[in-house]
């Protein structure tokens, strides 16, 4: 007999299928609560789209904010939530996601290795809405040491190479603003010495670097807490189908290296597999900027291809379709590699930083660069003529690029021969000369930068209100010494442009689900045994992005939620 066909069976508490935050939070939750849990990732490495994010968690009233003396009204964060997702506010899982929130974050903090540290400067999106914040919401994983990982270091999916120094992952904020200012500060000299001095030296002696941050730190916090409360973590395992069994989901089949093996789960299967940023049916029917499925490049990671979404289909969950938006727009670059495939970078930094424009091939601005890359994107898409392909490109002069660097393009002392060479970074000598090499109308080019000039000098953007809100300004330089700290003028060549098309940073139509995170049918009633986290559940948002962690915040919070309710366990407070 083959062994590879031959089929095997085991018996578990709960199935998680996925890696990413929300499902490795479930795992770990419910071995906590005294559950026999086992994960399955189909891709070779655990971690998802989660181990190339930002790591950043939107959690209002936060133990972190608290301890700081940040003690807003609760009504706050919900009027906010009320005002910016409009018809798509559903009131009893928003309630029970403030309720919850602060509460997860506690409980990772005082019983596994996962740790934090405050956003509590990070404004929301939008200043202008009725209580938005101007801190205190948010909170992202503290660096972690990967040597706790021990022999499961090697499986862990490594953050994004071109968002990374020679692989070296590098924190958002104060890390990342010693890394630019590098070679104009001695203090920043020595901390970005010191940490590329340990880099390289975890490299030679472990193969890899072991100081893990942002996304990659919380994925490997949280798989390190999962191995130690006993889950079992399964990569190369994909999932082929639910079991139903009396009417009750009750565990899958899946297809590994030792053939097709059949998993029963006592209490439930969580579906956490990272929604459908890669499935081009699902895209060409959600997305309308898609027509094909293959007009989107999002940064999400590739093995997220809509298989939890199918797969909850097939039990009788539905998908929603009435979203504000189906995905988490943002701006990406095709980025070519030396082994000939293509990175899809997400701009996420540098738009607001003094002395970059975006513009279409008119050569106009069509939006305030420095708003958050879901409003950058939806911008673009608004302004994109009807049968006409939606780009754009990011503009900036010789002293930005150095400073800053461009997309992929590291500022100085990184070279930038590689990216002309590859045809990813495009210059001129003059504007004229950018703008033919990019396929812009010379004259509005040359018009816009000539009025965006004027503007920066005096501080004011009359057009698009650039740097007038509190999340403009901190993601700009303030340090620049300009008038405003998301302008500067365009003036020392030679210019150079990054070309941006839709992208994502993954989707938000999910799986219906209610406040328990019990997967739904089409009637609103529950698939027992069915459960949906992270981008698998339908986004608590609605398809608003009114903050940076509004996916990471919800996916670890329902997966608390969704893992209590699975073991019986009455949630706390």
């Amino acid at each position: 007999m083959n062994p590879a066909s031959t089929a095997s069976s085991s018996d578990v508490d709960l199935l998680v299928v996925g890696s990413g935050a929300g499902g490795l939070a479930t795992a770990v939750t419910a071995a906590h609560l005294g559950l026999k849990v086992q994960v399955l990732e189909k891709d070779p490495q655990y971690g998802g789209t989660t181990a190339w994010s930002g790591g950043w968690m939107w959690i209002p009233r936060n133990p972190l904010a608290l301890a700081a003396g940040i003690d807003e009204d609760p009504a706050l964060p919900e009027t906010y939530l009320r005002h910016e997702l409009g018809d798509q506010f559903d009131a009893e899982r928003v309630s029970a996601f403030l309720r919850q929130g602060p509460r997860m974050v506690e409980f990772f903090q005082r019983q596994t290795a996962l740790q934090f540290i405050d956003g509590n400067g990070i404004p929301d999106f939008h200043g202008r809405s009725p209580a938005a914040a101007l801190g205190g919401r948010s909170v992202c994983a503290a660096p972690f040491d990967a040597r706790r990982l021990g022999r499961h270091i090697d499986s862990l999916k490594p953050p994004l190479a071109e968002t990374t120094l020679w692989g070296m992952g590098i924190a958002s904020g104060a890390e990342l603003r010693h890394f630019l200012n590098a070679l104009r500060s001695p203090r920043s000299f020595w901390h970005v010495t010191r940490l590329v001095l340990r880099y390289w030296r975890d490299c030679l002696l472990h193969g890899r670097g072991l100081r893990l941050v942002n996304g990659n730190a919380l994925v490997g916090a949280l798989a390190a807490s999962a191995f130690e409360a006993g889950v079992s973590i399964r990569v190369g395992t994909p999932v082929k189908r639910l079991l139903i069994e009396g009417g009750r989901v009750a565990g899958v089949q899946t297809a590994g290296p030792e053939g097709l093996r059949t998993v029963r789960a006592r209490c439930g299967v969580v579906l956490a597999c990272g929604g459908f940023p890669h499935d081009e049916a699902r895209k060409r029917e959600l997305l309308p900027h898609a027509p094909t499925g293959r007009e989107h490049w999002s940064a999400a990671s590739r093995g997220n291809t809509g298989d939890g979404l199918r797969l909850g289909e097939s039990a009788g969950a539905v998908v929603a379709r009435d979203l504000h938006s189906a995905a988490a727009l943002a701006p990406v670059s095709l980025v070519p590699r030396a082994d000939g495939s293509v990175a899809h970078f997400p701009h996420l930094i540098e738009r607001a930083k003094p002395g970059l424009i975006a513009v279409m091939a008119n050569g106009r601005r069509f939006v305030n660069e420095a708003d958050s890359y879901h409003d950058f994107m939806s911008a673009l898409l608004a302004a994109t003529p009807a049968g006409q392909p939606a780009q754009a490109w990011l503009l900036c002069d010789h002293t930005f690029i150095r400073h800053y660097g461009l997309g992929a393009v590291k500022p100085a002392p990184m070279p930038l021969g590689p990216w002309l060479r590859r045809g990813y970074l495009l210059r001129g000598a003059t504007l004229s000369e950018l703008a033919q090499a990019c396929g812009i109308d010379t004259a509005g080019l040359q018009a816009t930068v000539q009025r965006y000039n004027a503007a920066a000098l005096q501080g004011r953007d009359a057009d698009f209100a650039k740097g007038e809100t509190p999340y403009n300004r901190i993601q700009g330089d303030a340090a620049a010494g300009t008038a405003n700290p998301c302008m500067a003028p365009l003036q020392q060549g030679p210019f150079y442009a990054v070309r941006v098309l839709p992208g994502s940073l993954g989707t938000f139509a999910g799986l219906r689900a209610n406040a328990q995170a019990q997967a739904l049918d089409a009637q609103g009633r529950l698939i027992p045994g069915l459960y949906a986290a992270g981008n698998d559940m339908n986004s608590l948002m609605g398809g608003h992005y009114p903050s940076g962690g509004i996916t990471l915040g919800p996916a670890m919070t329902f997966g608390f939620i969704a893992a209590h309710h699975a073991a019986g366990v009455a949630l706390p407070g």
